[in-house]
């Protein structure tokens, strides 16, 4: 359900959830009156409030008590009222730079070290996926005129599957345009030329190729190549569940939020038993384009859809190897958490591994 608020009632949301994340406390119209600046009496922000309770974003744990938000009351806030911090942005990649020397250590003891460091700014557990490690050969390799200007690439795998992309050749100026037997001959041309010179490569190594290299004679097939490789990639690049590194459980589960026994087993159980249902959740593949920043997933309360963690918030992002994603970086704590610094931990963490990960080959 989309909300439409005005922007007295922004602002009011916005300070009711900046207490409650501070203090976990209810939250009155008293106490918005003596910590912020909010230019309105306290009969009114108990007005407002009422408004925003009755638009399912705040809520009474008890009928003599402030309020509290609602997950949809943290989706506001997250979506429409913050900006991630950019200061703990740059201060996490240089505890990153200075802790981590790529160089020197292994892959494992490196994440291992980055889920510290993450956990450490965060206030939440931190979750790093090991690197996705298999990604399919290529076997053989065609391009296949289907009509004037459209032109079908076929790749087969190790494994004999066959997959096709098909995608418009850039436009011809008409006096250069030649006949479908000649377009024929050319496409087989630089067919023969790929699988001489790529079978045998992983699909992820051809995504990251330089494609300007082909000769000048064939190059306007270099940016259907490139786009048409990078797609097959992307869909043929099943991800694997590989092992999660976890820190920074024993400092999260002192919140208030998870004094029940029985929620702390079920989280813990979930991170050391069920690390599979966890993965599947916070690795996620997003589109190839615009991959010079890392885009941040944000799964509040109920969004979430393992029970275990339906009480909690999940913010997490994927690491790259080149274009392709090959692990993810996240933070898991309660609902009630600094979701400007969270946001600005988990994108700044995953930025940094994904700069970083060309000194391995996975």
């Amino acid at each position: 359900m989309e909300v439409q608020l005005t922007n007295r009632q922004q602002h009011i949301l916005w300070a009711t959830v900046r207490h409650y994340i501070a203090t976990a406390e209810p939250v009155g119209s008293k106490a918005l009156v003596e910590e912020y600046d909010l230019g309105v009496s306290s009969a009114t922000i108990r007005n407002v409030m009422g408004v925003l309770e009755k638009s399912g974003l705040l809520y009474q744990p008890h009928a003599s008590a402030g309020r509290v938000p609602s997950d949809s009351g943290y989706r506001i806030y997250v979506d429409q009222l913050i900006t991630p911090s950019e200061t703990l942005g740059r201060e996490v990649e240089v505890a990153l730079q200075k802790r981590l020397q790529w160089e020197d250590w292994s892959l494992e003891t490196l994440l291992q070290g980055a889920a510290q460091i993450l956990a450490t700014l965060s206030g939440c557990i931190s979750l790093i996926t090991m690197p996705q490690t298999t990604t399919a050969l290529l076997r053989h390799l065609q391009l296949v005129q289907i009509e004037a200007g459209r032109i079908m690439l076929i790749v087969v795998t190790d494994s004999y599957e066959t997959h096709s992309k098909l995608m418009d050749l850039s436009p011809i100026p008409e006096e250069t345009q030649r006949d479908s037997e000649v377009i024929d001959r050319e496409l087989q041309i630089v067919s023969n030329f790929l699988n001489t010179h790529l079978r045998g490569r992983s699909l992820l190594e051809l995504a990251n190729l330089n494609w300007s290299e082909l000769d000048q004679e064939f190059q306007r097939y270099g940016d259907f190549l490139k786009h048409s490789v990078a797609e097959l990639t992307r869909r043929t690049h099943a991800p694997t569940a590989t092992q999660i590194m976890v820190r920074g459980v024993s400092e999260v589960l002192r919140q208030p939020e998870f004094s029940q026994l029985q929620q702390v087993q079920t989280i813990i159980h979930l991170l050391e038993e069920e690390q599979d249902q966890l993965w599947r959740l916070i690795f996620e593949e997003p589109e190839l384009e615009d991959v010079g920043k890392s885009k941040v997933t944000v799964r509040i309360g109920a969004e979430n859809l393992l029970e275990p963690i339906r009480t909690c918030t999940l913010i997490s992002s994927t690491y790259r190897r080149g274009s392709i994603p090959v692990g993810s970086v996240g933070v898991l704590g309660p609902t009630r958490l600094d979701y400007e610094s969270a946001i600005a931990v988990v994108a700044s963490a995953a930025d940094y591994l994904s700069e970083s990960f060309s000194y391995f080959n996975p």
